[in-house]
């Protein structure tokens, strides 16, 4: 299939194809999207809010208590770090109703076509294994005394997890696992690989910088990430940089191939979204990062993830297709 002609591919559902998942299952993928992008938000609040040992054991919130209790020391702080817990809770919860419904859902497709769709089912199990290891990671970083290596851990496992949680979400949405059709020529699709793998630098980046600074984890801890917080900071930019350029590339290349729409739309979400956190990031290093603009950095961080990881996604199509 030419490059030219992919902007017509249209998806149709054909006798034995297994067809995308019902709708009620991929409400419950978006949910467990929502929510791991939700616990990255809460698990900042935490953080930037020095409520990190607002529930000071593990897996119990206080000695004998799996809820904040009264004679607690730790203030209001004690309530944020249990909403945090709390969203772990109900998002193991919505992480079970995942794989659960996709085996469910599996089984009963390939009783009826003859057609499984595996690879539905072991991408539910992402968000299920995911939040186990949150989990565990979680009684570490208290356990260690909110360790800057282990806090910067947890939003690195979170990233991934979205992503994968986000695949999970579209090719739910897809008629079929094979065949996979490329829709964009070959050297922008490589080209969009070095775009994600630069944008997952920019969060390990973005990691040394809040670790290495004020709102490493708690305001009564101590040790910091070994490293200038200018340094660091530039180097956070310098990436953020060539991550534009590359975008403004990826803009150009999609343009001038009359790659897909969606494509194209894609692209200038992720430009948009880029920006704005572009803009955020430099006004919160001149204004003392303030914790409130840290958590809009924050969201504004998975916000570029998730359009980043869109339109990766947008550039291939996996499932029965023909060329109108």
């Amino acid at each position: 299939m030419s490059v030219d002609s992919a902007s017509s591919v249209s998806v149709v559902s054909t006798s034995g194809v297994p067809g995308r998942a019902p709708t009620w299952l991929r409400a419950i993928f978006m949910a467990n999207l929502v929510a791991q992008t939700g616990i990255v938000l809460t698990g900042g609040l935490v953080r930037l809010t020095g409520s990190g040992l607002g529930c000071p054991t593990w897996p119990q919130c206080a000695a004998g208590s799996y809820v904040p209790t009264a004679e607690q020391e730790q203030a209001w702080h004690k309530y944020v770090e249990f909403g945090n817990r709390t969203l772990t809770f109900l998002l193991g919860v919505l992480a079970i109703a995942a794989i659960v419904g996709a085996i469910g859902w599996n089984y009963r497709n390939r009783q009826r076509t003859g057609v499984s769709r595996r690879p539905i089912v072991w991408l539910a199990a992402v968000p299920l294994l995911g939040t186990l290891a949150q989990a565990v990671l979680g009684g570490i970083t208290v356990l260690t005394g909110l360790n800057p290596i282990s806090v910067s851990t947890h939003f690195l496992l979170s990233a991934i997890l979205i992503a994968l949680t986000l695949l999970l979400v579209v090719r739910a949405n897809e008629t079929g696992d094979e065949p996979l059709t490329v829709l964009v020529h070959p050297a922008i699709r490589t080209l969009s690989r070095v775009m994600v793998v630069i944008g997952l630098i920019v969060l390990v980046l973005g990691t040394f910088v809040t670790g290495s600074g004020p709102h490493s984890g708690d305001a009564a801890v101590d040790h910091r990430l070994p490293f200038d917080v200018r340094t660091v900071s530039w180097l956070h930019a310098d990436a953020v940089l060539l991550f534009i350029g590359l975008m403004v590339g990826m803009l150009v290349a999609l343009t001038v191939t009359s790659a897909p729409r969606t494509s194209v739309r894609r692209a200038w979400i992720l430009v948009g979204v880029s920006l704005a956190q572009g803009f955020v990031g430099y006004l919160q290093y001149f204004t003392g990062v303030p914790w409130l603009l840290v958590l809009a950095h924050l969201a504004g961080a998975c916000a570029v993830w998730i359009a980043l990881i869109c339109l990766h996604l947008s550039m291939r199509k996996r499932g029965e297709v023909s060329v109108s």
